[in-house]
């Protein structure tokens, strides 16, 4: 099965983990800063924070900014249910922005100006399949609004910009992103007063590690603030070092890889729509295309495994799952619901070739062409 996304792991990543284990050091220790602080230089930061998930970034981040009951922030539907999860940890309530169109994946900045109300405290732009979002427009829109930025940067490792638009951003390491520590995320945070809070509410609020008492020789700690157990794990933290180290290389070969499924699409498939057209600033995470409005795409999924394709979807809409379906019954986001009707992810990741991006096109223009006879047809 060629698969959509597959984790790169190898030899490197073996030795590093017989590395730890032989150490005797397993829980939060140096590996965990020196990921931190390799991280942060891959996105001209001066640190970064390493947690156990994308969520406890977002969670952290929210908590750390003061945001709670009574507040308002501004979140995509199209995301991972996580985006909105985060605001409801904190007491908050998520407001579901619509995105711009079916090329433009992104949420909708006059949108997002429309749902603003009095108790609109932040935004949580999401970069979209490793798409990043208009930096200049939305950081304008926070001024004007007097909102707190933030961003889902889960699809967006290794790109310098991310990080850079407001309080903080979120990244993921999950086993499906451009670089893994199995579970795992990092925070950026350029102000270092709010990245020191994070840092210490990942750790039940402690002023101290287990770590920085063994080398310092005290055993006492204190507790100032409320935290979590959103640690990250030596383990963890040395498959991240040598991941990190190919990160560019794998962005790259994802960038590749999309311009040529582009090419060839707008070549033998021109119905297909491909958003993010001549996008330049992206890390590749995702190569969605949008289906032509008649087909049915379920068919298509299953006619592409057949021959030993996967596909899948990113994303149902958030506000259409059954959870937040059942808090929020009158939400419609229309570009949002039609996007998720007609997306589908085709594979990529950095182990593939050229050769089989065109094997994945001609099966789908075959799919496709399938599902048109037969509907002519009937």
């Amino acid at each position: 099965m060629l698969l959509v996304s597959e984790p790169v792991l190898g030899p490197e990543e073996k030795i590093a983990l017989d590395a730890v284990i032989d150490g005797g050091w397993i829980t939060m220790g140096e590996r965990v800063r020196e990921l931190e602080q390799s991280f942060a230089r891959l996105h001209d930061a001066e640190d970064s924070v390493a947690v156990g998930s994308c969520t406890a970034a977002l969670h952290l981040i929210l908590h750390a900014l003061g945001i709670g009951p009574g507040d308002e922030v501004l979140v995509p539907s199209l995301t991972f249910v996580a985006t909105a999860n985060s605001v409801l940890y904190v007491g908050a309530r998520p407001v579901f922005v619509d995105i711009d169109s079916l090329a433009l994946p992104l949420m909708s900045l006059e949108e997002a100006e429309a749902k603003c109300t009095a108790r609109t405290k932040a935004v949580i732009i999401v970069h979209f399949g490793g798409y990043l979002a208009d930096r200049e427009a939305w950081q304008a829109f926070a001024r004007r609004k007097r909102l707190l930025l933030i961003e889902d940067a889960a699809h967006a490792p290794g790109l310098p910009l991310a990080g850079t638009f407001g309080e903080a951003a979120a990244f993921s390491f999950y086993g499906n992103k451009n670089m893994t520590t199995a579970e795992g995320g990092a925070i950026i945070a350029r102000n270092r007063a709010l990245r020191e809070r994070i840092r210490q509410a990942r750790s039940h609020g402690m002023t101290s590690t287990t770590r920085q008492r063994l080398t310092s020789r005290r055993p006492d700690y204190d507790v100032t603030i409320l935290g979590f157990n959103y640690r990250m794990d030596e383990l963890r933290a040395a498959v991240g070092l040598v991941q990190l180290k190919r990160l560019n290389e794998w962005n790259a070969i994802r960038g590749r890889l999309s311009l040529h499924y582009r090419k060839l699409i707008a070549e033998l498939c021109s119905s297909v729509i491909v958003p993010f057209a001549n996008w330049r600033q992206s890390a590749h995470h995702l190569m969605p295309v949008v289906l032509p409005a008649a087909i049915r795409r379920q068919a298509v999924i299953d006619r592409l495994r057949r021959v030993g394709i996967q596909t899948t979807i990113h994303y149902p809409p958030v506000h259409r799952l059954t959870f937040y379906n059942d808090l929020y019954p009158n939400c419609h986001l229309p570009r949002t619901e039609a996007f998720a009707q007609r997306e589908l992810t085709l594979p990529l990741h950095p182990q593939m070739t050229p050769d089989k991006v065109e094997l994945v096109v001609s099966c789908l223009i075959g799919a496709l062409a399938t599902r048109t006879r037969a509907e002519a047809i009937a």
